[in-house]
């Protein structure tokens, strides 16, 4: 019996620390994704010749947009049929893509605001991902609830292109960082969740389901931070 119960509270242990890893995993993941993306984004804002290539060619910069929603599509989708090297090798990609597209954030704003815009987005991001992670309140039903905001704001922009209303140009940003604040929150604890449910052991399986995670996160950061640039950045003009 006192070999069973020493037995049992070792396994317990190691599924205590094999969650705990993966938890720290899902943050230490999504911050180098956020490193790759900024040093990336810097490099292309001072390369001339690579900007003008960008924005001079219309067709790819559509091009780089559309291999960035490829990219998070392959992730998720494929993500039970390819191994997690493979997975983590597209995230570096998709960090990378997307550091190349958001080099024109460096170009419209000064980087004093971007820069504190950042610090701002991470003391935001950092206080709902604590919330997420400890509250006792099932935010489940904030899920669906978020997703439809989330098709309705991306309507809404795409509208706004023809019709140019000021109006809704400056509240969909307001909006935006609703949205964004709630599913930080939201996917936090689901990432919590699933963790617990297949986080008992540290293996590709696991991983994988920690870097959906790290993915998650990060796209959650960096569509609250351009929110709230457009909110708070200053025009270089």
């Amino acid at each position: 019996m006192g070999n069973f119960i020493e037995t049992s509270e070792e396994r317990n242990y190691e599924v205590e620390t094999a969650q705990r890893t993966l938890l720290k995993n899902v943050y230490t993941w999504m911050a180098l994704a956020l490193v790759i993306t900024g040093l990336t984004a810097f490099y292309v804002a001072n390369s001339p010749r690579i900007i003008m290539t960008l924005f001079e060619s219309s067709g790819l910069l559509i091009g780089l947009l559309l291999a960035e929603v490829a990219l998070v599509f392959v992730i998720s989708a494929a993500i039970n049929k390819i191994s997690f090297p493979v997975a983590g090798i597209l995230f570096v990609a998709y960090s990378i893509l997307n550091g190349v597209t958001l080099s024109s954030i460096l170009l419209v704003y000064t980087f004093e605001s971007v820069a504190s815009t950042f610090f701002i987005t991470a003391g935001t991001f950092g206080a709902m991902a604590l919330y997420g992670h400890f509250t006792n309140k099932d935010l489940s039903k904030w899920g669906s609830i978020l997703l439809m905001a989330l098709i309705g704001i991306i309507i809404a922009s795409i509208v706004n292109i023809f019709l140019k209303s000021s109006g809704l140009a400056m509240i969909i940003p307001y909006v935006g960082v609703l949205i964004f604040v709630g599913l930080t929150a939201y996917d936090t604890q689901k990432i919590k969740n699933m963790i617990s449910v297949y986080g008992n052991e540290v293996n590709d399986t696991s991983m994988k389901v920690a870097l959906i995670g790290s993915l998650e996160l990060y796209l959650d950061f960096i569509n609250l931070f351009i929110y709230l640039l457009r909110i708070l950045g200053k025009s270089r003009d």
